[in-house]
């Protein structure tokens, strides 16, 4: 697990490039970018977040109860991150 700011996010780049088979680098993700807009992002869908939320379970312990929760946190890789380091679960 990753243990500082840059390499966290990297992490969860590569992450979500795997989770939604994007055929796209991870370097190529902003950390603000908006993960559901599919004009200036990625352009993710509802399965996969249910990829991304099952692979942060598995690899950082943190847990997404709900569709509320979900959206705030899986806005961009910076949300992601934030959420993370608030649980308290990076090393």
């Amino acid at each position: 697990m990753p243990t500082d700011d840059r390499a966290l996010k990297e992490a969860l780049k590569a992450l979500i490039v795997q989770c939604a088979r994007l055929k796209v680098p991870p370097s190529e993700i902003r950390d603000d970018q908006t993960l559901f807009d599919p004009k200036n992002g990625p352009g993710l869908d509802s399965i996969d977040v249910l990829e991304i939320v099952v692979n942060l379970e598995r690899a950082y312990g943190v847990t997404i109860p709900d569709r509320e929760t979900g959206q705030k946190v899986l806005q961009s890789v910076n949300t992601i991150a934030d959420f993370i380091r608030a649980s308290g679960k990076t090393p």
